[in-house]
């Protein structure tokens, strides 16, 4: 099994960038799809951004594309997630997640909650006007 953290969610204003690191323990990520989701109060779990296993695939959520960038880096077993001109409506508990079934050498596309196995505990990010 692998256990997922998330950090870097805080308080911050409309406009300033953040970056959230997302740990992994108990087993290497180096070959499985990994991804962000966000949750707000009252709203479905929804897709932020996914990357496959080398990093040669991104794809982001239309509401984040341009402003938000996910990487990796396997050696250190962390993903990340730069976000920049942050806005009220990115406010969220943002949650990373991995897909442990098959590891993802053909970089299919990931966007679904059901395509990951393992989520985090998530972290708050609160965007003030």
């Amino acid at each position: 099994q692998v256990q997922l953290v998330e950090s870097g969610g805080r308080f911050v204003q409309a406009g300033d960038s953040l970056r959230l690191a997302c740990a992994a323990s108990g087993r290497a990520i180096t070959v499985y799809a990994m991804g962000w989701f966000r949750q707000a109060p009252g709203k479905e779990r929804e897709f932020v951004a996914s990357i496959s296993w080398n990093g040669g695939r991104t794809d982001y959520g239309d509401s984040v594309q341009g402003r938000f960038t996910t990487s990796r880096d396997n050696a250190k077993n962390t993903l990340y997630l730069q976000m920049n001109s942050l806005k009220p409506e990115d406010t969220a508990v943002y949650y990373c997640a991995i897909d442990l079934r098959e590891p993802n050498w053909s970089q299919a596309q990931k966007q679904a909650v059901s395509d990951y196995t393992n989520w985090g505990q998530g972290t708050q990010v609160t965007v003030s006007a």
